[in-house]
């Protein structure tokens, strides 16, 4: 399988980065000789944590991985991807909740630029209900121990302190 400086880009929100997030980060390191996480900014999706923070978390979650580079963009994914030297989009799929609206998305940035192509990756079981909306909605409820089971450990200090201060 001739896989010669191959790049791709997995894009998100990551707001903020959770397991299931970085076990498709994990996968798809191991696919590509380089994978670029692309951390999307949306001025009319109200956010969590900066599009700065987002990078600087992934980054402390993916250190380990010598050929994964975090970078933060705005507009179109399929712009960003071209912008990397890539053709190849990484998505982490949930089965349940994820299927239709990814294949329009793949439609649609087909349409856009026809020779990109997307990889789907479909999340594993122990990862299928993970969100970013749901671990927004219990990590103040929740304890280290219970929080740890969906999102990594070295973010939930910074989650739980802007989860607190958006409270008010």
């Amino acid at each position: 399988m001739g896989r010669a400086n191959s790049v791709a880009v997995y894009t998100g929100s990551f707001d903020p980065v959770t397991l299931g997030h970085l076990h498709i980060i994990e996968r798809a390191a191991k696919l590509f000789d380089k994978l670029i996480v692309g951390v999307g900014f949306n001025a009319e999706k109200k956010s969590l944590f900066t599009p700065g923070e987002r990078v600087e978390l992934i980054q402390r979650v993916v250190k380990d991985f010598s050929n994964v580079e975090v970078k933060s963009f705005d507009g179109l994914a399929v712009k960003f991807v071209r912008s990397c030297n890539s053709r190849v989009m990484v998505r982490g799929v949930r089965p349940l909740t994820d299927t239709a609206g990814e294949f329009t998305m793949m439609m649609a940035n087909r349409q856009l630029d026809e020779d990109m192509e997307t990889v789907f990756l479909m999340a594993d079981e122990e990862y299928a209900h993970v969100s970013s909306s749901l671990i927004k909605q219990i990590a103040l409820l929740s304890d280290d121990k219970m929080l740890s089971r969906f999102v990594p450990r070295a973010i939930i200090k910074p989650l739980r302190q802007k989860l607190l201060a958006a409270a008010g």
